[in-house]
């Protein structure tokens, strides 16, 4: 469990979607960055993404995709995502970090990573479309 602290010079470079005050406690610990003693991000090919307990309090940090009320069973229990259980697309690019919502409470779900733009995924009518890479209730959702 090798704990990095970032100086403030680090924490410039890290280019993350969110506001970090200058006194902030910033480290990264196994491939989680820990704020002020809470893990905020996680790494996934070396980008750092949010922690969805983050996206509860600020979900305008990510583009969102948001899912019917059938998929969302699937969602939660940590299955990629496929097209036609999706019913709003938000622009993106092809490789982006994504929160996945639901449509009757609007709550986030998931943090996926795209496999095709949001265009490309509109002219779709079927396939896997997100890869799941944190969910609610999953390794991460406790930290």
């Amino acid at each position: 469990m090798a704990r990095r602290q970032y100086s403030k010079s680090d924490i410039k470079k890290l280019d993350l979607p969110i506001e970090i005050s200058k006194k902030a406690n910033i480290a990264e610990e196994d491939d989680k960055l820990v704020i002020d003693n809470k893990v905020s991000f996680l790494k996934y090919e070396e980008n750092w993404f949010p922690h969805l307990k983050l996206l509860l309090t600020n979900s305008s940090i990510l583009p969102k995709v948001t899912v019917d009320m059938g998929a969302v069973k699937f969602v939660v229990n940590g299955a990629d995502i496929m097209r036609p259980g999706i019913t709003n697309i938000e622009d993106f690019d092809k490789g982006a970090f994504v929160v996945v919502i639901d449509e009757t409470h609007e709550k986030p779900l998931s943090v996926c990573k795209t496999l095709f733009s949001a265009e490309e995924m509109r002219n779709q009518s079927s396939g896997k479309v997100l890869k799941n890479l944190h969910y609610i209730g999953d390794e991460f959702w406790n930290l």
